[in-house]
């Protein structure tokens, strides 16, 4: 039986006049894209733009919201009441909405970006306050979500569809949560050590953490950061490693959620 896996990228961060990544690039070797939404970077032409351009390469578009924090690439944690942070993910997942309609396709997941993603993975009312924004906007929206994480159990509970999510060039922790960026060699550059990684975690089903301890895991997804330099040589390791392993690298909407 062959299996299936999703490769997905966080793209559209540019703004106005500057261009974070190599979203066309990126677009070649990915089969879903995280495409910002306006409040942690991206703006409505870059949004178009890989938009129309996912569409063209068969590739499946996800809202990718973060904090209200241009100056801090989202990657500064913020303080929120839960539903200001409900009403905040579905205003995001709104506007990719009206902008997928010029390209003739459907926004179909949403995975939150940076501290978001990093705080709703610990704190449940965040989790929570994300899964009602989806399941009220679209009750079909694939929740993409940290693998054994407060937004895997909130997606369960709320009945939406949760796809795993492990990452390709991110050290962890022991418990499972991303290490910080403030640590250096938590963000992992060379390609054989992403290759490596997203083998263990797809064939061996597990993570080993930066202190070296194994935690079991299961992941329909596998992100690589868009925004890094190394990104282009990470994702074409990453994928080129799993089809030579016998793994069908396929858009979220092709994966069977359990």
């Amino acid at each position: 039986m062959t299996v299936l896996i999703n490769l997905n990228a966080d793209m559209a961060e540019g703004y106005g006049a500057y261009d974070i990544g190599n979203d066309d690039e990126i677009l070649k070797i990915i089969r879903s894209a995280n495409v910002a939404c306006g409040f942690h970077a991206g703006e409505p032409g870059v949004m178009h733009r890989v938009v129309t351009r996912a569409a063209e390469q068969g590739v499946s578009i996800g809202a990718h919201p973060g904090f209200n924090d241009l100056w801090g690439f989202g990657r500064r944690r913020i303080d929120m009441r839960p539903d200001d942070l409900e009403y905040m993910t579905a205003y995001q997942i709104g506007a990719l909405q009206a902008i997928a309609a010029y390209a003739g396709t459907k926004v179909t997941h949403v995975k939150p970006h940076g501290a978001l993603n990093n705080m709703a993975a610990e704190n449940p009312d965040y989790a929570m306050a994300m899964g009602r924004a989806l399941k009220t906007v679209d009750p079909d929206l694939i929740y993409v979500a940290l693998a054994g994480s407060e937004m895997e159990k909130a997606g369960r509970k709320l009945g939406l569809r949760v796809a795993r999510e492990g990452f390709c060039d991110r050290q962890y922790e022991d418990d499972g949560n991303l290490a910080s960026r403030k640590i250096p060699g938590t963000v992992l550059k060379d390609p054989q050590a992403v290759k490596e990684q997203v083998l263990r975690m797809v064939l061996e089903r597990e993570i080993v953490s930066r202190h070296g301890k194994r935690i079991s895991c299961e992941v329909e997804s596998l992100c690589v950061h868009g925004d890094e330099p190394t990104a282009i040589a990470t994702a074409r390791s990453a994928r080129e490693s799993l089809e030579a392993a016998g793994v069908k690298v396929v858009p979220l909407t092709e994966m069977t959620f359990h």
